[in-house]
């Protein structure tokens, strides 16, 4: 019997690597990442120097030559005008989301995966992801998308995350349907290894201090919350973040590029602190022999943009599933 041939990956917008792990994980082999932050780079090539990481603007590469089983990537969402426009290929141009879809037409992989926030979903009453929809589907594919939660496939932290799948007909992925495996903070924080992280300035450490787990702004006297919440103590929404400390039996919310900006408090479950970076690399599932080039900022905007390593394998081991039937499915006609 044969060997069973690797399939191969090509990612766009690769961050800290998390997708890529993810899906390295699951039996793909990245053969080209792209990636144009210099940290996320030194990051990726530090951690996998047999990585073929080209560094670069995305728009000024040609992926003609490229051949890949998968394209993959979580481009930035910027929004485009509708007003007028045939919504077609060309009318995205200048986002980077033209540039993902121009990989995929370049490229034209059996199979691409395109990450997004959840957002995305009623961004513009529906219209943007319609386009894109839309545009990927004129290369010949059958797009279909949905919202996944991390949380659903073992990650110790709720994130939701917009996946839109395209196959090449006769090719039929199904998306990962949630495992059981519900970890919580104090399955992700076990014996974490020493590093550096953000400190609170004394006095918002006073405050925060009489916040239990669990909790939030509502745990502090008025006045505190006054002093703390500033204007956004007389607001009506946009606050359930604030002065927020998880407990050790919950899982962790969203985290994002900055533990303790005010209106994204994540307080560590007992000490009065933000998490530090292997914290927050533990809660996005990053192994702890992974390291993170650049400065503190840095290293949490990355791990902070990154895609759980957990989900992407789960999404990883759906493609290299979808992908082995087709090709036996091909093999024995």
């Amino acid at each position: 019997m044969g060997k069973t041939k690797l399939l191969t990956a090509v990612e766009l917008f690769a961050g800290a690597g998390g997708l890529a792990l993810g899906l390295e994980h699951a039996g793909l082999k990245t053969i080209l990442l792209n990636e144009n932050d210099k940290d996320c780079i030194a990051t990726l090539r530090m951690n996998r120097p047999r990585w073929n990481v080209i560094e670069g603007d995305v728009h000024y590469l040609s992926f003609n030559d490229v051949k890949a089983d998968v394209v993959t990537g979580g481009f930035p969402c910027q929004a485009f005008s509708h007003a007028g426009k045939r919504l077609g290929f060309e009318d995205t141009r200048g986002t980077l989301f033209f540039e993902f879809a121009r990989c995929v037409k370049e490229v034209k992989p059996r199979l691409f995966v395109a990450e997004n926030v959840a957002g995305l979903e009623g961004h513009d009453k529906g219209r943007t992801l319609k386009v894109m929809l839309e545009v990927l589907a004129s290369f010949g594919y059958d797009v279909k998308y949905k919202v996944l939660n991390s949380a659903d496939y073992g990650t110790a932290q709720k994130r939701c995350r917009i996946f839109i799948v395209g196959t090449k007909p006769g090719i039929d992925f199904e998306f990962p349907v949630p495992n059981g495996e519900k970890r919580v903070l104090r399955d992700a924080l076990k014996e974490v290894p020493k590093s550096g992280g953000y400190e609170f300035t004394p006095r918002r450490k006073e405050i925060l201090a009489k916040v239990k787990p669990g909790g939030s702004w509502p745990d502090l006297p008025v006045d505190m919350q006054k002093e703390y919440m500033g204007k956004s103590f007389y607001s009506g929404g946009g606050r359930r973040g604030m002065a927020r400390r998880i407990s050790w039996d919950e899982q962790c919310l969203t985290l994002t590029t900055s533990p303790h900006q005010k209106q994204t408090d994540r307080i560590h479950p007992e000490e009065t602190r933000p998490f530090t970076i292997r914290e927050y690399a533990r809660i996005q599932d990053f192994p702890d022999s992974w390291e993170f080039a650049g400065g503190l900022s840095s290293q949490y905007r990355q791990i902070g943009n990154a895609v759980p390593m957990r989900l992407a394998e789960a999404i990883g081991k759906q493609v290299v599933n979808a992908l082995g039937k087709a090709t036996k499915s091909q093999s024995s006609a």
